[in-house]
């Protein structure tokens, strides 16, 4: 039998939690319809639970429907999108994460006192748009080093640098030790959840002592993918699956130690049913 050993982040974080537990109160209570705009997390086993029960997933502001409770989705929405909501008069949930909610304000604050954002994280990430609608127009988005280094040359403006909630604290630091050399007192705001950094934290640790690791979560979840990220950059073999189905069961069978972690966003249902598969292989 392989032994298994399962990271104890693995699974919801407390922003995930909460938004899943405000959406729930909004569905017991049944009064309206109930929307989200753009997907509540980035799971696509929950979000299938809870099409099933009713909750309507749109994707811009003129497909909310009318009377309708709008829940707005973990990772936060536009600034003003939500003001377009609010002038539709619509009943409004707001289950931002917490951590996210405090980077836009952070960023609000920065840009109100004139200074230019510089931000770690995915160009296309829902939080990134987001984070970006509290900043000025100027504001410049970076995925890695090398971008940073372009944006930054010959460039002496007043900038201020912070980061997508759940990228990868090692790169943001090597980014902020090159931006430093640049930039002359330039202040950083450290934005990364202390939650992911736990969670990427945990799995390189778990990445040096198993023969090979297994991730869960969706594939559209960044948090999940950087979990990859971190196990393959320490050239240790890395499976992503998003439910046990998935599981290429051949590859574990002369696996003598598994580490096993989730997304942020993964259920621990799936990541049960992921570990019970696993431990029923044999060599």
């Amino acid at each position: 039998m392989n032994e298994i050993i399962r990271a104890e982040t693995a699974g919801f974080c407390m922003g995930v939690d909460l938004a899943l537990k405000k959406l729930e109160r909004v569905v017991e209570n049944g009064t309206k319809k109930v929307a989200t705009l753009g997907p509540i997390i980035h799971n696509p086993q929950v979000l299938a639970h809870y099409s099933q029960k009713g909750v309507l997933q749109v994707d811009k502001v003129e497909e909310v429907p009318g009377d309708c409770c709008v829940v707005i989705r973990a990772h936060g929405i536009q600034k003003n999108i939500e003001q377009e909501l609010l002038d539709m008069g619509l009943e409004i949930v707001d289950a931002t994460c917490p951590k996210v909610k405090k980077a836009q304000l952070l960023i609000k604050e920065q840009t109100e006192n004139g200074k230019k954002l510089l931000l770690y994280g995915e160009r296309d990430h829902p939080e990134v748009a987001g984070l970006l609608s509290y900043a000025s127009n100027d504001a410049q988005v970076f995925q890695n080093l090398e971008e940073l280094k372009q944006k930054l040359v010959g460039n002496d403006a007043d900038y201020f640098m912070a980061s997508q909630t759940t990228q990868n604290r090692k790169e943001f630091n090597e980014c902020v030790e090159y931006a430093r050399g640049i930039v002359e007192d330039l202040p950083v705001f450290d934005t990364i959840c202390d939650t992911t950094r736990h969670r990427q934290n945990e799995v390189a640790r778990l990445a040096e002592k198993v023969d090979l690791m297994v991730v869960v979560g969706g594939r559209n979840s960044g948090n999940t993918r950087r979990l990859v990220h971190v196990v393959n950059s320490m050239g240790k073999e890395c499976v992503h699956v998003e439910t046990a189905e998935e599981l290429p069961l051949e590859k574990f069978r002369d696996c003598s130690l598994l580490g096993l972690t989730a997304g942020a966003s993964t259920p621990k249902n799936i990541i049960d049913q992921v570990e019970e598969r696993l431990s029923k292989l044999t060599r």
